[in-house]
């Protein structure tokens, strides 16, 4: 390990040239190939965006604009996909975002993206779990069953709601799909997603047909200011590659496959989310789409019920790959930061038939049921994006300051347009940031403030590189 030191303190590197020597905690098993990789990367952009998120914006923030939001949100997501392309060709490992800022920025900076994703995966789940909870209730609705109330919702959701039972239920079966092995648990994957896009082409086609352009005016109801407010609150529905990009380690020939899965994932997830933003306020008034369960009530409202209820079936089966993919991102860079010292080698133990990191799978788990089933949906939200976009912010610096300080590396793909692309993704990133409320901010700065304290009390002292510092040194 005495070749690993490079630097001293919190900003000790990696180097790329021992990135690929087998960590300690064992490795994970290669298995996933090019369109296995597209399908997590599609699974978890496409999901609550349009089933949930387009519904909520369209109808509170910015109207019909919010095909301008997602628009916004899929050019500062676009930039940084470009950045985090180059660097899944160059660096194959599991831990995406915080293992290339533990590259190229030093230990604090990949510490510091790491302990953040971990929270914000981790809601991630439980906001998507809360959102398919909205599809379920509708659907139940539908059939005329009634179930008690207690377990309907998260306190303060309504009268006599104590528990959104089905949320949290939801959280504990994908951990423990992932807990079977890469391999079943991407087969599952890849025919949700097939599902999935299936029933997003039915509502565009047949919601194509029921448009009035009536519905577009005003285009701009809460202004322009409310389709960039709407792009920072759908922002974390077009990011769904920093998640899959975590599964490096567990592609077949992660430098070829892994550049191509992001790119296409986000081109095929863009286009889908265009034209199903068009369709939805095109069907029904801004003022009365349902921010819950948008395209069922939408559908419902022309005529269509029996569609209605396919999609609500459709939406609460598809949904579950996003809480697939942002799961499996979330254990990944949990295990890739424990290998790494930063946290308790114990995480990183992985299943002897499996190799899959089983311990932390079932600890996330549990933590998003808890969130899920606890906390209303609009709480939950409020504890992502923030995260995701200072992760984009240290992706696009790290590969301008590579490309720049390493220009002889091998990469199998080039971030265009250097260094005014990256640059476009920190400065669309920093700008989405200013968006958010107050409230994100200081959930934010408790979380951190709470990493600091572990990192220094600590994993500034149990990493691998420290290890090294000190061996060199006798």
């Amino acid at each position: 390990m005495a070749g690993l030191r490079m630097g001293q303190g919190v900003l000790r590197r990696k180097p790329i040239e021992h990135i690929e020597e087998t960590e300690a905690g064992g490795g994970l098993s290669r298995s996933l190939g090019l369109w296995q990789l597209t399908a997590i990367g599609v699974g978890g952009i496409i999901g609550a965006g349009i089933f949930s998120l387009a519904g909520a914006v369209a109808n509170g923030t910015a109207g019909p604009a919010v095909l301008i939001s997602f628009l916004i949100a899929g050019v500062a997501s676009a930039a940084a996909a470009f950045s985090y392309a180059e660097f899944a060709g160059m660096i194959p490992k599991a831990g995406s975002a915080y293992t290339y800022g533990y590259v190229v920025l030093g230990e604090l900076t990949g510490w510091f993206i790491g302990w953040d994703l971990l929270l914000e995966y981790t809601a991630i789940v439980a906001v998507v779990a809360i959102g398919i909870s909205g599809y379920f209730g509708f659907l139940v609705e539908e059939m005329g069953a009634e179930l008690p109330a207690w377990m309907m919702g998260a306190p303060g959701t309504g009268d006599g709601h104590k528990v959104d039972l089905f949320a949290a239920v939801l959280c504990l079966f994908i951990a423990y799909l992932l807990t079977l092995g890469i391999k079943n648990a991407a087969r599952f994957e890849m025919v949700v997603v097939v599902l999935k896009v299936l029933v997003v082409l039915l509502v565009i086609a047949v919601g194509f047909f029921h448009i009035d352009t009536g519905n577009y005016d005003p285009f701009f109801p809460y202004g322009v200011s409310g389709a960039f407010t709407g792009a920072a609150t759908v922002f974390f529905a077009v990011f769904g590659y920093d998640a899959m990009s975590t599964a490096a380690e567990e592609s077949k020939d992660a430098q070829r496959h892994m550049p191509k899965a992001i790119l296409y994932s986000l081109a095929i997830s863009m286009v889908l989310y265009v034209l199903a933003c068009l369709v939805l306020t095109g069907m029904q008034s801004y003022t009365e789409v349902d921010p819950e369960s948008g395209f069922s009530t939408a559908f419902k409202s022309v005529g269509l019920g029996g569609l209605a209820d396919i999609i609500a079936v459709g939406a609460i089966i598809g949904i579950l790959t996003v809480m697939f993919t942002f799961m499996l991102g979330c254990t990944r860079v949990w295990f890739s930061m424990s290998r790494d010292g930063l946290l308790p080698k114990w995480f990183a133990k992985t299943h002897e038939t499996r190799h899959v990191p089983t311990r932390v799978t079932w600890i996330v788990g549990i933590a998003s049921a808890a969130i899920a089933g606890f906390l209303p949906i609009g709480e939950a939200a409020e504890l992502t994006n923030i995260g995701i976009l200072l992760a984009f912010v240290v992706v696009c610096v790290a590969v301008i300051v590579l490309r720049y300080k390493r220009p002889d590396l091998p990469r199998t793909f080039r971030c265009p347009g250097m260094p005014f692309v990256p640059a476009i993704g920190v400065v669309f990133s920093l700008w989405l940031i200013t968006f958010l409320q107050w409230q994100t901010w200081a959930r934010f700065a408790v979380w951190f403030g709470l990493g600091l304290v572990v990192y220094f009390g600590y994993s500034y002292r149990k990493s691998e590189l420290a290890k090294a510092e000190r061996d060199a040194v006798e």
